[in-house]
Parts: C-alpha cells; sequence; structure tokens
C-alpha cells in the first residue's frame, strides 16, 4: 500500500494536520506524519506538541502517494528540501494537497498555473497564476488539491478520501464524523 506523508514543521496549524491525518486513517489509508525539524517531536501553532511518525530525511518518497502540507505558517514555502520533493512528486504525476496557507508552496513552484485553488484569505497573492476559487472549502483540479483553513479541515480531509478512496468511502467516512 502506498503511503500519504503529512508534513510538520514548527508553527504548523495542529487542526489542519491531525484532523486531516485523523480522517484519512479513518478511511483506511496508510498516513505517516513527517518532521521537517530534524526532530521527532514538532510544536503547533498553538503549543500543542505532535511526534511525527518519520524524520523529512528517512522518507522514502518512492512509497508515497500523496504530499499534504497543512497551513499554519508560511514556514513550510522556506523548506527547500520539502520544495523540491513536492516538485519532483508533482512532476511525475503525483497528487499533492495543501490547506490554509500552504497553496503558496505550490504557487511559488509554478505548480497552481492555470488551475483553480483556494487558500486561506490574504494568501491569494501568493498562488501564481492560480484561478482563484476562494469560496470553496475544497478544490481538486487534476492532482492538485487545495484547502481554505482550519474551519474547512473536514471538507477538505473528507475530499482527499474521495479522491484517493472513491466516494463511497468518503460517504461513509462522513456519516461516522456525523458530517452532513
Amino acid at each position: 500500500m502506498k503511503t500519504i506523508f503529512l508534513f510538520l514543521i514548527t508553527g504548523f496549524e495542529e487542526i489542519e494536520a491531525l484532523a486531516t491525518v485523523d480522517v484519512l486513517r479513518r478511511a483506511g489509508l496508510s498516513v505517516r506524519t513527517v518532521s521537517l525539524t530534524g526532530e521527532r517531536t514538532v510544536t503547533g501553532s498553538h503549543g500543542i506538541p505532535v511526534v511525527a511518525d518519520v524524520l523529512f530525511e528517512e522518507v522514502d518518497f518512492g512509497e508515497a502517494e500523496m504530499l499534504v502540507i497543512p497551513g499554519g505558517t508560511p514556514a513550510f514555502d522556506g523548506h527547500e528540501g520539502l520544495k523540491r520533493e513536492v516538485l519532483a512528486f508533482y512532476g511525475a504525476g503525483g497528487r499533492v494537497a495543501a490547506i490554509c496557507a500552504s497553496p503558496m508552496v505550490f504557487g511559488g513552484l509554478g505548480i497552481l498555473r492555470g488551475r483553480k485553488a483556494t487558500c486561506y484569505p490574504g494568501f491569494e497573492k501568493y498562488l501564481q497564476g492560480a484561478l482563484l476559487a476562494t469560496e470553496r472549502a475544497a478544490v481538486v483540479d487534476g492532482n492538485v488539491i487545495t484547502g481554505r483553513g482550519p474551519g474547512l479541515t473536514l471538507d477538505f480531509a473528507l475530499t482527499l478520501v474521495g479522491v484517493l478512496a472513491g466516494e463511497e468511502k468518503c460517504r461513509e467516512v462522513a456519516s461516522q464524523l456525523l458530517v452532513e
């Protein structure tokens, strides 16, 4: 089974990271959290420490099914190794997803040119070349998925389930979560 890698860096948005992991695992998908800090424990934007499954340096990106970047901080955009792997994975036809501020990573890499995308209000200027759909909770355009922000994380995560496991599994997980 391929693995979904979700990245953590100091200041990440806890809701976006942890709720997404939770929903994907409820769907039976393989998810591993990846620390970009060189340490297993990464502290989120609200002071919650989270122990990552693996360090960035340990990841075999050949096992990836999807790369997911939560928001909370523009620090993801400053991690050159992450950007290199995202661009290579996307370039090989892989699925990439980001929510909140993090679609800026895709914008800076040119991944959003001509694609529909959404992000946290105020970060639109970083989505170079995107066709903005900022009123939507989550947007799928080909192999790129973007989400708007923390309060819409379940929509984003369920969208990922739909893309990866199908609409029936998405409805099943949504029902378990009492999401209509």
